[in-house]
């Protein structure tokens, strides 16, 4: 007996040692280095207007997870779809998630004139519309069609001097303010310099709208897309509601869009909801069928 434990251990010794001597002990992976924070908000937007203007058109396929709340049985709901979506910068963009029987279940549209969000689920049953001219943030939208093109890489950033800029752990965080007021935070990770987070916040300095971007690919040269991008929409006190959009996607190419392929971006007609709503300043005038 005694032999037979001491064979198994000089076999354990015998195997230890020639992973040893030949290379093979398994190191743990080393995680990417923390660089310094940049110095200034003029320095962080340099490098993120750079890869801005390397965005191309692309498209992506994946599936999405949108969760809402169903009024009359009062509590939030869960739909997974299908999703597509396609961009060609700097404003046109189209989502379309579809599910078992329900095509074109969620369309998220925006072109250089207007912006539009289809919803068929029975429970919404919502057509939104506007033009940027009049609302140049979609207010109100679960899913707006702005912070969607961010999450994407095509950021705006408009003058530097409305940013500031600070260092937290291993993150660079830019604020952007109009007139004093907080509209818009980007939390970017010093380890490859790309954006984990960007929060929206209306003109009194709530917030709207949280984006989470993880899952970095590089379509082209210089310019990265998130495969997993969360939206979350908040409510008027602030607080989280079960309303917003998860999209895990599984491929994205650029792509040249063909003329036809194109008039996914022009606005569908309204036909077949129970609502429409159109954008009028900062409210939402519902409209006859």
């Amino acid at each position: 007996m005694n032999g037979q434990h001491y064979n198994l251990r000089l076999f354990f010794c015998l195997a230890l040692g020639m992973l040893f001597f030949t290379g093979c002990v398994i190191e743990p992976p080393k995680l990417p280095e923390i660089m310094p924070g940049k110095e200034s908000a003029t320095e962080a937007l340099t490098v993120l207007k750079a890869r801005s203007q390397n965005a191309v058109s692309l498209l992506a396929r994946g599936r999405c997870v949108f969760e809402y709340y169903d009024p009359e049985k009062k509590k939030s709901k869960k739909e997974k779809l299908e999703v597509t979506v396609l961009m060609q910068p700097p404003v046109e963009l189209y989502l379309q998630g579809d599910v078992t029987l329900v095509p074109k279940a969620i369309i998220l549209g925006s072109n250089e004139r207007e912006f539009w969000l289809a919803m068929r689920p029975n429970e919404i049953s919502t057509y939104w519309w506007g033009t940027w001219s009049e609302q140049n943030s979609a207010e109100g939208l679960v899913i707006n069609p702005r912070t969607l093109f961010e999450a994407l890489g095509f950021l705006e950033t408009g003058a530097d001097e409305n940013w500031s800029l600070s260092n937290k752990a291993a993150f660079d965080v830019l604020i952007q303010r109009n007139r004093g007021v907080v509209i818009k935070k980007i939390r970017i990770s010093r380890r490859d310099y790309l954006i984990s987070e960007i929060e929206y916040y209306d003109s009194k300095g709530q917030a709207l709208a949280l984006a989470e971007l993880e899952d970095y690919k590089e379509i082209s040269e210089g310019f990265f897309v998130p495969a997993s991008i969360k939206i979350i929409a908040y409510d008027q006190d602030n607080i989280a509601e079960p309303l917003g959009i998860t999209l895990n996607l599984k491929t994205i190419k650029p792509k040249e869009f063909t003329e036809r392929q194109q008039k996914v971006f022009e606005r569908p007609p309204p036909q077949g909801f129970d609502h429409i709503l159109r954008n009028e300043g900062e409210v939402w005038i519902e409209q006859s069928q």
